[in-house]
């Protein structure tokens, strides 16, 4: 926007310019016009209506017709021609049919109008050159009197009206450089100012995908004032959406409770009554998760204390695999995400590490741009770089000698995703997998 406001100024300054430098150009021609036709006054009052000059009356004018130095003039009559040393060459124009010389030819009759436009009472302007080759600017005008026309011509050098023109032009275009100086400053000023609102508006927009802020403020200028209303209408309508997702997950975890406690019933004493525990206990957590976020999306969880809680849990869990854990976790870190959640995504992180690690497990929490980097990495054998894209898939095992069922680091894909982070793996320092994901800060209120 600025690059065009100026480049406009420009274009419109050289126009301006140009123009001025024209007008510039026509007045100081008109006046030097009137001097000449002046000198015509003056030769033609030398020559009689029967075309006889009274060479008198013409000495006394010459001293006007030479004052200025390079002027010159010329009296044609027929048989005889009358002017100033040097040689006057008038270019042929293209009316003029190639004519070398601006005198009509000696057999035109006294009646002849003579050349084209001229006539007893105006002059027309003409250009040419000296004898050495330098513009002039002529006028010429032809007196019909009784023995033939007399073509009277008189002349300045360009230069009389070229001189003046830059002379003005000069300062004009100093004066032109500067204001579009001041114009550029003033496009660059009321651009940053009237693009102040929308930076403003950006910085509310960046708030509310935060999570810091419900809504967009309305009271901005009136040309924004409709699109912030519009954000807003979107902002409610993603909400809504949002509640209509979990409400029906809720709805659909209420239906299964009955048919999952039937089928515990059935099972009773069967080994596979365990597996039917945990689908209920999954159920339950599922709905217990989706009336809480239906009822309140501003969760805040510290992360260290659930971090301390979930390795003494799998620590007692897997006390026969002897595996040191240790965590690196600020204090000061709280998450944006469900207690039950981050149990269970960081469960299955942690536990997944346990099983497959020689010696230890460590946990490190960094904070990012909003969000937390949480990384657990183990010193195990590791998942090869051409099988990590198949290790998140549900139900997919790549050690069938652990136990297990394959679904732990798809869970906490699922969950990372669902918070909007992303879960990636890669090497560990030791030669093991290092998973890791990303969280999101709990608001600010």
């Amino acid at each position: 926007m600025l690059a065009l406001s100026a480049l406009a100024t420009i274009v419109a300054l050289v126009i301006a310019g140009a123009l001025i430098a024209g007008v510039l150009g026509r007045f100081v021609t008109q006046g030097i016009d009137r001097r000449l036709d002046a000198n015509l006054a003056l030769m033609a009052s030398a020559v009689s209506r029967n075309g006889d000059i009274d060479w008198q009356r013409l000495a006394t004018v010459q001293a006007s017709l030479d004052a200025e130095p390079g002027w010159r003039w010329r009296l044609d009559a027929p048989g005889r021609a009358i002017g100033s040393a040097d040689t006057l060459v008038i270019d042929p124009g293209p009316a003029e049919s190639r004519r070398s010389s601006p005198f009509p030819p000696d057999r035109e009759h006294p009646g002849s109008a003579g050349p084209p436009h001229a006539d007893d009472h105006g002059a027309r302007p003409l250009e040419g050159h000296d004898r050495a080759g330098a513009p002039i600017h002529a006028r010429q005008t032809t007196m019909v009197t009784g023995t033939g026309p007399v073509v009277l011509t008189a002349a300045a050098p360009r230069d009389v009206i070229a001189r003046p023109v830059m002379s003005a032009l000069t300062p004009l275009l100093a004066t032109l450089a500067a204001l579009g100086t001041v114009l550029g400053l003033a496009a660059w000023l009321q651009i940053r100012l009237g693009l102040r609102p929308i930076r403003r508006l950006r910085a509310v927009i960046e708030q509310v995908r935060r999570g810091e802020a419900d809504a967009i403020d309305t009271d901005q200028p009136v040309e924004l004032r409709a699109l912030a209303e519009e954000l807003n209408a979107l902002v409610h309508d993603n909400d809504m959406a949002l509640a209509t997702a979990r409400a029906s997950a809720a709805n659909l975890a209420h239906a299964l409770k009955t048919p999952v406690a039937t089928l515990a019933l059935e099972l009773a004493g069967d080994p596979r009554a365990g597996q039917v525990d945990r689908i209920d206990a999954t159920i339950r957590h599922h709905l217990a998760r989706a009336r809480a976020q239906v009822a309140s999306t501003r969760v805040a969880t510290p992360l260290a204390p659930a971090i301390d809680v979930l390795i003494a849990t799998i620590a007692t869990l897997r006390s026969d695999r002897a595996i040191t854990i240790g965590a690196t976790v600020s204090p000061a870190l709280i998450v944006g995400i469900d207690p039950a959640d981050l149990d269970e995504l960081v469960g299955n992180l942690i536990d997944n590490a346990v099983r497959h690690a020689r010696t230890h497990v460590h946990i490190v929490a960094q904070p990012t741009d909003r969000r937390v980097a949480l990384t657990i990495v183990d010193d195990g054998p590791g998942i090869p770089a051409a099988e990590r894209d198949n290790a998140t898939a549900p139900g997919v095992r790549l050690d069938e000698r652990t136990d297990g069922h394959g679904f732990g680091l798809a869970i906490a894909r699922d969950l990372t995703e669902l918070h909007g982070g992303v879960l990636t793996l890669a090497d560990g320092v030791d030669g093991g997998l290092a998973v890791s994901v990303t969280l999101p800060l709990a608001r600010r209120h």
